[in-house]
């Protein structure tokens, strides 16, 4: 093999490498970082954390008002208390020993579709709807045939709609605050708003009682408003959500006294089967 046929084919292999790990995020070469276009030193110091999130996941840069709404919804969802799955679990493996990174994982490796996934549902719920509406139903029948649907899957609780612990989830109706300024500064269209109010309505007439929107239904308001894929409102739950999986398995670290578990050892279980036995008379 000649020298010119090496180097092509070192050429190629390079250029074969490239194309399979091609990106529109990020370029890199020595001295040189830039972020959808824009050189790493002039984000820094110039851009915020919520306007650098959209930047990489959209492409381009939020306007002010895009930008404090995303904050807000990220603010709003950092932390439930130890009572929460991915609290609870980040600061019992904190407890095992583990690093910093190990306790993070394990808070954020359960927010699935029981606990995490509510907040991307409730966007296809409003998707569903929205879709109908554009298609010049009335919004009331297009609520109505959503959860007609719904309901005959089987499911009994509408993802973004009450809640365990709060009559009013206290974050609710400052997010829908946000939400109707936005829409009056002319950021937002607002119609996600009007859907999930109108979702709010229905509940409340075919179960006979007030079901209140949760922080669920609310950032799911903001993250259709402002573009994001329902998948994407899963994804910033978890951003925000792991400022507080790290604050907890921090503070987990810090105290000797607190390393017992985030609730008494002996309270862990309640016992429900077999009742004592021996193994005598038994065949071995």
């Amino acid at each position: 093999m000649s020298i010119q046929q090496s180097d092509n084919q070192d050429t190629d292999a390079v250029q074969a490498m490239q194309d399979w790990w091609s990106t529109d995020i990020i370029e890199m070469s020595p001295g040189s970082i830039r972020y959808r276009g824009y050189a790493i030193q002039d984000l820094i110091g110039r851009v915020s954390f919520p306007q650098m999130i959209w930047l990489m996941v959209r492409g381009e840069l939020p306007d002010a008002g895009q930008a404090r709404l995303l904050e807000a919804a990220l603010v709003a969802g950092v932390d439930h208390g130890p009572q929460a799955p991915s609290i609870a679990i980040a600061r019992m493996a904190a407890t095992c020993g583990v690093g910093l990174n190990n306790a993070m994982a394990s808070g954020l490796n359960v927010l699935g579709d029981v606990h995490g996934g509510a907040g991307e549902q409730a966007v296809e719920i409003y998707q569903q709807v929205h879709a109908r509406v554009t298609n010049s139903m009335e919004m009331q029948q297009a609520c109505e045939e959503v959860l007609a649907a719904f309901w005959s899957t089987g499911k009994k609780y509408v993802p973004g709609f009450g809640h365990r612990f709060h009559p009013l989830d206290p974050r609710a109706p400052r997010l829908l605050e946000l939400v109707d300024e936005a829409r009056e500064k002319g950021i937002v269209q607002g119609l996600y708003a009007d859907i999930a109010r109108c979702i709010e309505a229905v509940i409340r007439q075919q179960k006979g009682r007030q079901i209140p929107m949760n922080i669920d239904g609310a950032t799911a308001v903001i993250y259709a408003e402002l573009g994001f894929a329902p998948a994407l409102a899963r994804g910033l739950f978890c951003l925000s959500r792991s400022v507080g999986i790290l604050a907890h398995s921090w503070e987990q670290m810090q105290e000797p006294t607190r390393n017992k578990g985030p609730i008494p050892r002996q309270y862990i279980w309640r016992y429900t089967g077999t009742p004592a036995r021996s193994l005598e008379g038994e065949d071995a």
